[in-house]
């Protein structure tokens, strides 16, 4: 009867070694404005950020799942950005700063209950969301040479989450609009390629960080500007 109680304690022992229970592992995936994605937001990205944040549950089994998603500016946990309790949740960052992304799930069968995370365990994502910055050119080269051929905002500008560029001649006449920072004006009016010589643009931008652009600057076209080594008309 001794060995028959070991060997049975033994088995239960064995079994509960080996039992698995359900678990998550959060993760997000982020879009930058221009297409490309990473899974990493920690190091500074350009606002206008769309996330999609995933629990992965797994050997869930027959427990009943419960998820509670927090986004929130660090010390603000009470009073998050978003509160939602989806299994996955998508998000777009459109504000400058650093944001807390955490997960709580909660697994339930039979009077048992299994939190992630245990108390005091948070380890959330960590989004972090540039300043803005938007400075504009004031000539271009729309020669076809392949270097500045096109009117468009400077390279290293970022969290601009609205733009609105106007290009009018000298007579005050719209000449070409565009709403996306990354395109621009080829130098064209009706199919054509303008005259050189002094035009005039009109920027109006929100940044993530709330900084309002009212650029207003003359634009020289030079297509008669002969490119030295790839340099860049500023």
């Amino acid at each position: 009867m001794k060995r028959l109680f070991i060997y049975l304690t033994a088995i239960m022992w064995a079994l509960s070694a080996h039992a698995q229970y359900p678990t998550v592992n959060p993760q997000g995936l982020f879009t930058t404005a221009d297409g490309e994605e990473t899974d990493d937001a920690s190091g500074g990205q350009n606002a206008p950020l769309t996330a999609v944040f995933t629990a992965n549950p797994s050997d869930v089994g027959e427990y009943t799942a419960r998820y509670e998603w927090k986004i929130f500016e660090p010390g603000n946990e009470q009073s998050p950005l978003v509160h939602r309790f989806e299994e996955d949740i998508d998000y777009v960052f459109s504000k400058s700063g650093t944001f807390y992304v955490q997960l709580y799930a909660t697994f339930t069968r039979n009077g048992e209950t299994i939190d992630y995370p245990a108390e005091g365990e948070e380890n959330p994502i960590i989004v972090n969301i540039s300043e803005s910055k938007l400075e504009m050119p004031n000539a271009f080269s729309p020669n076809g040479d392949g270097y500045n051929d096109i009117y468009k905002a400077k390279e290293g500008y970022q969290s601009i989450v609205k733009f609105k560029a106007t290009i009018f001649n000298r007579w005050g006449q719209e000449i070409f609009s565009w709403t996306n920072p990354a395109e621009g004006w080829d130098g064209k009016w009706h199919g054509k390629t303008v005259k050189d010589g002094v035009y005039y643009v009109r920027v109006d931008a929100l940044g993530a960080d709330g900084r309002k652009y009212k650029i207003r600057r003359d634009v020289n076209v030079l297509t008669g500007y002969q490119n030295q080594g790839g340099s860049t008309i500023e």
